[in-house]
């Protein structure tokens, strides 16, 4: 996880003191910058040129070293990236990834200019897993920008005028990892494609705000898209330029059941996406204090509602890690003022009002937690019970708030408030003191690296409206549904969750978006995945996400394949704090 800045002006501008900060949040291992001045005339002296600035911050996750960034070579080409390289060209990356990556892009560059230029479109399109970049090629004079066709990783632009560029006097054009500010100005990238502004130009002109790229008058070229997918080849219906969608309907009636090919090819498929995500994650630094065993290492944590997805893939990593590493589980619950007015009234009654061990997700989590421990002998998973008080919340709102912009209404800030403090992972764990008694004591997770669930209601049918289109339609309704809700994945809150969450010094990773997987289940059929058509009393788990209950019976979790779908902002209680009239479309005021 990286911090990127880039700044196209007149002259050098660098990020605000406070921008500045939350960048080295998401990176605190190493801070970089370097200037290039470019475009026509790029003389120190040349009214027509340009400066380029960019910053970069480095959380190292990736080799044996920290690789400083930005990444320069000597003929004067930058890289700023952010984000993991799983695979290039379909075969493993080993060491850092961002190295890796440069050093293909300046033999690349190497080509004559034309040639070079689609051969550097090439090196990104190869690429499988979450990143987005800014990379500055010399020979060509070109700034090509984007974000995975996932769009797992945040980055914004803006198109600044005169007034708004601290000192610089000059419009610019920026593109940063997180927003400088809470203004219209500033735009999400698109994951559909890489863009590429030429800088070949005279005068620094006026600078426009398009939805994905910019315009700056003077320039030979605007930001210009180049699709994922090559041109030359048969794409036609690619969903998110990774496959085709399965529409195929079934011929006769099926039964989706233990048995069934593709549910030991998700198990397979997610087992794949799982090794290059939580092996070979360096030591992260030492706790400051801790009361717990500190001779079990931790490196990676789950965001764990207790639900199926979540602990799906902590039983998986149970069978990946080696036996001494530890897994720590975050579970998050809030002091929501609405439903602790309603506890204490039935506390009043004789109940005891424990609102965050009442709450949804902590009860889940628990019951979830004790199920893995039965069934994972000889792990060392820690329970992280994150307990937010609503003044803690109230305290942290602004920062959530711009931290998540452009994103602005109720339910993105109900959903953030949850992502945001379970990424810190600071909260109360229970360790077994030297009598042999459970102690309740203070825990912030060291580990650096999150797991996420996310996308897996998407792929596999968990939602309510997929049994709903089924009712309506059959199965050619599923498949629209479907097919919708995997059409937009890479138009989901990836950014914003993305800025939330590595706001702590830590890298979400979504296991269940692996493109290798989710080629798989998109070019599956639709009833080896979800088959509506049989009720739960045939293979006894309910039909959304069958193929995902039946790996989790599978893997010994019977109670976790039962669980039931439930929203974040609901299950943490972060939704509707002061009023339940609130609409999540409802513009944050």
């Amino acid at each position: 996880m990286c911090g990127i800045h880039a700044v196209l002006s007149a002259t050098a501008h660098t990020p605000s003191t406070e921008l500045k900060h939350r960048l080295v949040n998401r990176g605190p291992d190493y801070l970089g910058q370097v200037e290039r001045r470019v475009g026509s005339g790029s003389g120190s002296g040349s009214d027509s040129a340009r400066t380029l600035t960019f910053t970069s911050t480095v959380l190292a996750l990736r080799g044996d070293h920290v690789a400083r960034q930005p990444l320069v070579d000597a003929n004067g080409s930058v890289l700023c990236w952010n984000g993991e390289a799983w695979r290039i060209d379909g075969e493993n990356v080993e060491g850092n990834d961002g190295e890796a990556i440069f050093g293909m892009l300046m033999k690349a560059s190497a080509s004559s200019t034309t040639a070079g230029k689609d051969a550097i479109l090439d090196v990104f399109r190869a690429i499988e897993g979450p990143f987005a970049f800014v990379y500055y090629d010399k020979p060509s004079e070109a700034l090509f920008y984007g974000r995975d066709r996932l769009g797992r990783r945040s980055l914004m632009i803006a198109a600044l005028e005169d007034s708004d560029v601290a000192s610089s006097g000059a419009p610019a054009l920026i593109l940063s990892s997180i927003a400088e500010a809470c203004t219209p100005n500033w735009k999400e990238v698109e994951a559909d494609g890489i863009y590429a502004l030429d800088l070949v130009g005279s005068g620094t002109g006026n600078v426009q705000q398009s939805e994905s790229g910019a315009t700056i008058q003077g320039l030979q070229l605007p930001a210009k898209k180049h699709e994922w997918l090559a041109a030359g080849g048969d794409h036609a219906d690619f969903v998110s330029s990774i496959g085709r969608f399965n529409k195929s309907l079934p011929a006769a009636a099926y039964v989706l059941t233990s048995l069934s090919p593709s549910v030991a090819m998700l198990k397979q498929q997610l087992l794949n996406s799982l090794r290059p995500r939580v092996l070979n994650i360096p030591q992260p630094p030492p706790l400051s204090s801790s009361s717990v065993d500190e001779t079990v290492t931790t490196r990676v944590a789950v965001l764990f509602s207790g639900g199926l997805d979540c602990t799906v893939l902590a039983r998986l990593v149970h069978e990946i890690l080696e036996p001494e590493q530890g897994i720590d589980l975050i579970n998050v619950a809030f002091e929501n003022p609405r439903v602790v007015a309603q506890l204490e009234k039935s506390a009043a009654k004789g109940e005891v009002a424990d609102f965050y061990e009442a709450c949804p997700d902590r009860i889940t989590g628990r019951r979830s937690f004790a199920e893995l421990e039965k069934v994972c002998l000889g792990r060392k998973f820690r329970f992280i019970a994150v307990n937010v008080p609503y003044s803690e919340t109230v305290a942290h709102r602004g920062q959530v708030i711009s931290l998540i912009y452009p994103h602005n209404t109720e339910m993105d800030l109900s959903i953030a408030y949850a992502l945001y403090f379970a990424a810190r992972g600071q909260g109360v764990c229970t360790e077994i003191s030297s009598d042999g008694s459970e102690e309740k004591v203070p825990y912030m997770t060291p580990s650096r690296v999150l797991l996420s669930g996310l996308g897996a209601d998407e792929l596999f049918g968990g939602y309510s409206r997929h049994p709903a289109a089924f009712t309506r339609q059959g199965y050619a309704g599923l498949v629209d549904e479907l097919l919708l809700d995997v059409g937009r994945l890479g138009k989901r809150n990836l950014g914003r969750d993305d800025r939330a969450m590595s706001h702590w010094s830590k890298e979400v990773r979504f296991p269940y978006l692996d493109e290798r997987l989710v080629r798989w289940a998109i070019e599956t059929a639709a009833w080896e995945k979800c088959d509506f058509e049989n009720g739960e009393e045939v293979t006894s788990v309910e039909a959304g996400k069958r193929v995902l209950r039946l790996v989790a019976l599978e893997l010994g979790l019977e109670n976790v394949a039962k669980e039931k779908k439930r929203a974040i902002q609901f299950g943490a209680r972060t939704a509707k704090m002061e009023s339940g009239r609130v609409k999540g479309t409802t513009l944050i005021s």
